[in-house]
């Protein structure tokens, strides 16, 4: 009987009601330990309607959680495809579609139920971020339920729910009894209700643990329970207590076949016993489990370390004897009991072929476990075999955690045991990657150094793979600081070796290092490189380079004015992340479309784009920080709140990098900023600082856009920069004719630009170039400049030719940031409402090959393959959708 659970009950029967619509959900059950999460699942299982299907799943408390463990224990019941590929062990992109297309086709609707996700493994919360983000579009309910006691505020499953669409996740939190739901139970139980409430603070597991056991005993909850549980186990026959005891070890569920291993076939009765007296509960294929987690707990409290150590090693050893695939697919289990057992040479044997498993999954948090695990007993293992352990360890805890002094370490012990061993390669290496852990550490002297270090080490070996990726890393380097020869002379080495080798991968790296600088400098056959890098990274199926790629060639088409291909970079790379799941690349991508619709005069749009970036609290720095300077540079352009204050913190951030592309464009944005609000002192700042610089080493459009700032801020003296270097517009202005640089801006798409080289004209010209300028500024909504122009149109008396200043709010025809027209923006909310042709056409009033046409305009602008692949882009993007109509998707 469940008492003072009406409300969660029918929250949950709602939400499969709405899921059976097609609109499916996620639902968080949270509570402390024993509140009696499972005990609710479990009556609204037997509540939901016979045409839909419960599955079940646990996450456990192993010292390492086997991946995938929720999805492994429904496989079979879910659908035959997916109970191979987890079989093979697939990797996610091929697992997690299939799984996908599973509930897609399925008949009926589908609840999956993933219980203790506390103890979620890595694989099982790339998973939940998978489906959670698709889940609204199924007949499918996803229900998780976890230890609010268990979850810290840094929890991964914490991150994993903050990336959940809100709109269909609900959360219901559990909370204890009250007293009088307390007194109803021990009533039922003829029992003194006395103390129990105080004894047990409400909690259902603990109440009703006290009063199965023949007496409630006073004190402290933890050792009340503990008691109540012993207590019943000193009851019990020695057999029954020896199943328990064994089973106390293995957490989550347990095959009866491997029960009746250890303790023989008469076993089986002692089991029926168990979950006669309810200690145990077996499961639809006959898997037994502990009646709940606290139960288990407190039995292996009981046992002595010894008797630990003892069931572990007999436990793998039973599972050693299984057949080899078998045994292989239960390799988390057998590191877990061997490392239970004590048996450092059963760990080192076993835990890294586990973590190379669970790496293939994409599970690297546990991958990383493993290796921390064999590390334990690394004083046992060979030379080489520590080094490479501490290798890999690294390598996996740098993909999956933010330890990076313990990584760093790691990463030294592996240099100094490999130059023991005389392998200079592995030393290589390792410092190669020491470079780019000092480079994300914004350490940039250190990234360098070791870069060095690394090339100078392996070019001492015959030339290999390794000399060719130190090389690009080299380059890459270079690139990003803007020693852009140093980058070219890098990357053309990697290249000339890559290609001797036959390695692709450091080809498709070193093109993309070339390729930008090239681009970046100006120079002839960037723009090739980049493709090709590009088109070999999607060939060849390397998502992170392809991203890259996508990143450098994007940011070098909005750099140098050409818009349309920057138009059709983004829009393919942000669609390629998406379907990909590579969140901080889109969202990086996202802060370079924020850049091109600020380059455009599309102000409001670049603030919603980086406004909904900097949203991601968890970014890290550097992934925000262009969605973060163009934020500030639309505020500052549009007169916002705060917008220099942001502008102060995207050059504290790009300072600690060291990386001019993060420090050039915000010192001239707040250059700006202050000319705008007539402050010339910290205007000079700003633009000394940046002639301190390498100008040598400036972007032809940052060492252009330097000159002017300092043109028209009346600093003293004058940069020494070759004409040649400086682009038309810039160089036009310079030259004395701002109208020509004007008529140049505009013909580049740069309103905004247009307008403030309009606002430099002198003489009898200048009030109607100002004229224009606030005609623009004011259609733009650039506040600060229009008001700047009309004071200076008042101080040379020329305000009367300027147009009458509006009253209110501006009011502007807003641009969708994707180009779609009127009639494809309400095509586009027939979409997301999830309408087909015919009802669109019916609706919209017009035929459906019109319809039919404009649908396909739509997903040509997204980049989109299906209707799918848009829906995903407006859970991430809501404002591509028309104003009255997103809050609308959010909801559907």
């Amino acid at each position: 009987m469940l008492l003072e659970r009406e409300g969660p009950l029918g929250t949950l029967l709602a939400q499969v009601e709405r899921a059976a619509a097609g609109h499916g959900g996620t639902v968080l059950v949270d509570g402390e330990a024993g509140v009696g999460k499972t005990s609710l699942l479990r009556e609204f299982a037997q509540e939901v309607d016979g045409n839909c299907r419960v599955l079940w799943g646990w996450c456990e408390a192993l010292f390492t959680p086997r991946p995938l463990g929720p999805l492994q224990d429904m496989a079979h019941l879910l659908d035959p495809r997916v109970a191979a590929l987890l079989e093979e062990t697939a990797a996610p992109e091929r697992l997690f579609p299939a799984l996908l297309s599973a509930l897609q086709h399925t008949k009926g609707t589908t609840v999956l139920i993933f219980e203790d996700m506390h103890w979620a493994d890595n694989a099982t919360l790339d998973l939940v971020r998978y489906l959670g983000r698709r889940v609204s579009l199924l007949r499918t309910m996803l229900v998780l339920s976890m230890r609010r006691d268990e979850m810290s505020a840094d929890h991964p499953l914490t991150h994993v729910l903050g990336d959940l669409p809100s709109a269909s996740v609900r959360r219901l939190t559990l909370e204890p009894l009250s007293s009088q739901a307390v007194t109803v139970l021990a009533e039922q139980a003829g029992r003194p209700a006395d103390e129990l409430y105080r004894i047990t603070e409400g909690n259902p597991f603990f109440v009703t643990e006290l009063l199965s056991s023949s007496e409630a005993e006073p004190g402290r909850v933890p050792d009340s329970i503990r008691d109540a549980v012993w207590a019943r186990l000193s009851r019990l026959t020695p057999g029954e207590r020896e199943v328990l005891e064994v089973m106390s070890i293995m957490p989550g569920s347990v095959e009866p076949w491997l029960i009746r291993s250890l303790l023989g076939h008469e076993t089986e009765a002692l089991v029926d016993r168990c979950v006669g007296r309810g200690l145990l509960r077996r499961d639809d294929q006959g898997a037994l489990t502990f009646r709940h987690e606290l139960a288990r707990e407190a039995t292996l409290d009981r046992l002595a370390p010894s008797l630990q150590r003892s069931l572990h090693a007999k436990v793998e050893a039973v599972l050693s004897e299984l057949p080899a695939a078998q045994a292989s697919a239960l390799l988390w289990r057998r590191v877990h009991h061997a490392g239970g057992a004590d048996n450092g040479e059963r760990v080192l044997e076993l835990a890294p072929r586990a973590a190379r498993q669970a790496a293939r999954l994409g599970a690297h948090r546990e991958a990383a476990s493993h290796l921390a695990t064999a590390l334990r007993y690394v004083s046992e293992a060979p030379s080489a075999q520590a080094a490479q352990l501490w290798e890999d360890w690294a390598y996996e805890a740098g993909l999956s955690q933010f330890v990076y002094d313990e990584i760093i370490e790691a990463r030294h012990r592996a240099i100094a045991i490999w130059r023991e061993l005389g392998r200079i390669d592995k030393v290589g290496a390792n410092l190669r990657w020491l470079s780019r852990l000092h480079w994300r550490r914004g350490e940039g002297q250190g990234a360098e150094d070791h870069a060095d270090r690394a090339v100078r080490e392996v070019e001492t070996l015959p030339p290999g793979p390794e000399l060719a990726m130190a090389y690009s890393t080299r380059s890459q380097l270079h690139m990003l600081h803007y020693r852009f020869d140093e980058a070219i002379d890098w990357g053309s080495r990697a290249i000339a070796l890559a290609d001797q080798l036959g390695e692709v991968e450091t080809r498709v790296h070193a093109l993309n290092n070339v390729g930008t600088s090239l681009l970046f400098a100006d120079r002839p056959g960037g723009r090739e490189r980049l493709e090709e890098s590009l088109a070999l990274a999607l060939e060849h199926g390397f998502h992170d380079h392809a991203s890259r790629a996508y990143t450098n060639f994007a940011e070098g088409a909005v750099v140098s004015k050409d818009f349309a291909l920057a138009e059709r970079l983004l829009a393919e790379g942000i669609a390629y992340c998406a379907r990909h799941d590579l969140d901080s690349a889109a969202q990086y991508l996202l802060g370079r479309q924020a850049q091109l619709r600020t380059e455009q005069g599309r102000f409001r749009e670049a603030e919603t784009i980086a406004q909904g970036v900097m949203n991601l609290e968890r970014l890290p720095m550097v992934m925000h920080l262009p969605a973060l300077t163009e934020l500030g540079r639309a505020r500052v352009r549009l007169g916002g709140p705060g917008g220099a204050a942001l502008l102060e913190q995207a050059l504290q951030e790009g300072l600690s990098t060291g990386e001019a592309q993060r420090i050039i464009p915000v010192r001239l944005a707040l250059a700006e900023a202050a000319w705008l609000a007539e402050e010339p002192g910290a205007g000079h700042e700003q633009l000394t600082a940046l002639a301190e610089m390498d100008l040598d080493n400036f972007r032809p459009w940052d060492i252009g856009e330097l000159a002017v700032w300092w043109q028209r801020c009346g600093m003293a003296g004058s940069l020494s920069v070759p004409a040649a270097r400086i682009p038309l517009p810039r160089a036009l202005e310079l030259r004395g004719d701002p109208l020509a640089a004007s008529a140049e801006w505009s013909r580049l798409g740069l309103p905004y630009e247009s307008a403030l080289a309009l606002m430099q004209v002198r003489g009898s010209d200048a009030g109607a170039a100002l004229g224009r300028a606030v005609t623009t500024l004011e259609g733009l909504e650039a506040r600060p400049a229009a008001v700047l122009a009309r004071k200076l149109a008042q101080r040379i008396g020329a305000a009367g030719q300027l147009p009458k200043q509006r009253r209110g709010p501006y009011t502007v025809a807003r641009q969708h940031p994707l180009g779609l027209t009127r009639q494809e923006q309400q095509v586009l909310t027939m979409i997301a409402q999830g309408l087909g042709n015919k009802e669109a056409a019916r609706r919209l009033s017009r035929s459906p090959r019109t319809i039919e046409h404009q649908v396909s305009a739509v997903l040509g602008k997204f980049s989109a393959a299906n209707r799918m692949e848009i829906l995903l882009r407006l859970r991430g993007e809501p404002w591509l959708l028309p104003p009255a109509d997103a809050l609308q998707a959010r909801e559907s």
